[in-house]
């Protein structure tokens, strides 16, 4: 069930970030770098999402750097952030 929570919590993030636009630099190295955890998670095959300490850091560091300007970005990561550890990552 965890599981399933997490494909629909990534999928929605994945969505959430092909909205963003207009951004600086860092924010661009941010989103890309997000949207390919992301991607890799998705394509994984269920029961086999493997989550790393360097992905939940960079999950923590755009949940940091979304959390002004897009809070609704940075509440489906923090959700995310939550079922990963849910799951023991």
């Amino acid at each position: 069930m965890e599981q399933q929570k997490l494909r629909e919590l990534l999928k929605t993030l994945h969505q959430e970030l092909e909205q963003v636009d207009s951004v600086d630099t860092t924010t661009e190295v941010v989103l890309f770098n997000l949207r390919a955890d992301v991607q890799r998670l998705l394509d994984e095959k269920v029961g086999a999402v493997h989550a790393d300490a360097s992905l939940v850091e960079r999950m923590n560091e755009a949940l940091d750097h979304f959390e002004v300007d897009h809070p609704k970005l940075s509440l489906t990561i923090q959700h995310l952030l939550d079922s990963l550890a849910r799951m023991g990552f």
